[in-house]
C-alpha cells in the first residue's frame, strides 16, 4: 500500500542482489495494463465531469458546506486517476525504472499522499453526515467546520506521506544491469519494514473504517430511536427540529453507498498485503493473475465515487446530458451537408426552390 509491497522488487525484502533475476512483462501484467487503462479512462472522463459540475455547473446549488467536500472528493479521487494509475501502469510495462532518484521518490510520495487523502476526506464526508443528522440546528457552522477538518485530512495525508520521499531511492543491480525504485536498505531488519507497512495499513484502512463505522452507527441508531419516538406517523415527512429532511436522508444514502464503496473496493488489496508482509512465499504459491487482479480493486474505487454521486445527484445528471446534447448539437452543425450549405448557398437556394430552376430562359 505505501508502494513497496507489490510483485515487483521494489521491497527491502527480496533475495541478495548477487543471486537475483530480473522480472519481464508476464501476460498476467499486461492484462494489468490493459484493465488500468480501461479504468483510467473512465476515472478521469467521471471524475473531471464531476468536479466541473460541483465547481462550475448546477453542482454550485448545493449547500455552502456540501460543495468543499465534493470538490476534496474528486481532487483526490483525481490525483489516484493521473498519479497513481498512470504509474502503477507504466512501471508494469518498463519492469524497471527509468525516472531518475528524483522522480523515484516524488511519485511514491504522490502515491500515498492520493492514497490517504481519498480515504481522510471520506472521513470527513462521515463526521459531517453525523453532526447534520445528529445536531440539525448547528447547520450555520458547518460550513467553518468543514473547512477545518478538509485542512486537517490533506495536512495529514501530506505529512504521512513524507517518509516515502526517505526511504525510496534507485537501486542498481550490476549483474544484470536493472534499475529499480526500491527500499531496499532503508530498513536494517524485516520486522521494521513490516511494522512501517502495518502503521501505514492502520492509517490507510482501520482508522477511516473504524471512525466511518461509527458515525454510521451513530446514525442508524438515532433514526431509530427517533422512529420509535415518531411511531405511527412518518417522521421523514414531517417538519421540525427532530425530524429527518428528506434531501438529508438522500445525502445520508449517498455517502453509506460511497463509503461501502471504499469497503468492498480496498478490503481485497489490503489482505493481499497483510498476506505478503508475514508470508512473502506466497507469490510463489497463488497464480500471478490472482495479484494483478487484487490490485485492480483499489484503483476501481476511484470510478466508483462519482457514479454513486451521479445515482444520487440530479445536478450532476443534467450537467452531463447538456455536455452530451452540446457535443450532438456541435457534430451536426460539422456535418459534410451543413459544411458544404455554408460553403455554396447559392447552390443551395435553387435546390430549395426547384420552380425557379425549371422556367424558360427567356423569363
Amino acid at each position: 500500500m505505501s508502494g513497496n509491497w507489490s510483485p515487483s522488487p521494489n521491497t527491502s525484502q527480496f533475495p541478495p542482489l548477487t543471486d537475483w533475476e530480473a522480472p519481464t512483462f508476464t501476460r498476467a501484467a499486461q492484462f494489468r495494463v490493459g484493465a488500468t487503462f480501461i479504468l483510467f479512462l473512465f476515472a478521469a472522463c467521471s471524475n473531471l465531469a464531476l468536479f466541473a459540475s460541483v465547481w462550475c455547473g448546477r453542482g454550485r446549488r448545493l449547500a455552502s458546506h456540501l460543495r468543499p467536500l465534493m470538490l476534496s472528493l474528486a481532487s483526490a479521487d483525481l490525483m489516484m486517476t493521473f498519479v497513481v494509475m498512470p504509474l502503477d501502469a507504466v512501471w508494469n510495462v518498463t519492469v524497471q525504472w527509468y525516472g531518475g532518484d528524483v522522480l523515484c521518490k516524488l511519485l511514491c510520495f504522490l502515491k500515498l499522499f492520493a492514497m490517504h487523502a481519498s480515504a481522510f476526506i471520506l472521513v470527513v464526508i462521515s463526521l459531517d453526515r453525523q453532526h447534520a443528522i445528529l445536531h440539525p440546528l448547528d447547520a450555520l457552522n458547518a460550513h467553518r467546520r468543514n473547512r477545518r477538518m478538509l485542512l486537517l485530512a490533506w495536512s495529514f495525508s501530506l505529512v504521512l506521506a513524507s517518509p516515502q520521499l526517505f526511504i525510496f531511492r534507485t537501486i542498481r543491480v550490476e549483474a544484470v544491469d536493472f534499475t529499480q525504485c526500491a527500499t531496499h536498505g532503508s530498513f536494517s531488519h524485516r520486522w521494521q519494514e513490516t511494522v512501517y507497512n502495518m502503521f501505514h495499513f492502520i492509517t490507510l484502512y482501520v482508522v477511516p473504517l473504524l471512525v466511518m463505522s461509527c458515525c454510521y452507527s451513530r446514525i442508524l441508531l438515532h433514526i431509530h430511536l427517533q422512529h420509535l419516538r415518531d411511531k405511527g406517523e412518518s417522521y421523514l415527512r414531517r417538519s421540525g427540529t427532530d425530524i429527518i429532511p428528506k434531501a438529508r436522508m438522500k445525502t445520508l444514502k449517498m455517502t453509506v453507498v460511497i463509503v461501502l464503496s471504499f469497503v468492498v473496493c480496498w478490503t481485497p488489496y489490503y489482505l493481499l498485503g497483510i498476506w505478503y508482509w508475514f508470508q512473502p512465499d506466497m507469490l510463489r504459491v497463488t497464480p500471478e493473475y490472482v495479484h494483478h487482479a487484487l490490485f485492480l480493486f483499489g484503483n476501481l474505487n476511484t470510478c466508483c465515487d462519482p457514479v454513486i454521486y451521479g445515482f444520487y445527484t440530479p445536478s450532476f445528471r443534467a450537467d452531463l446530458a447538456a455536455c452530451c446534447r452540446r457535443t450532438k448539437s456541435d457534430a451536426s452543425l460539422r456535418s459534410p451537408d451543413r459544411l458544404s450549405a455554408r460553403q455554396d448557398p447559392h447552390s443551395a437556394e435553387h435546390e430549395a426552390d426547384p420552380a425557379t430552376n425549371n422556367q424558360p430562359a427567356g423569363d
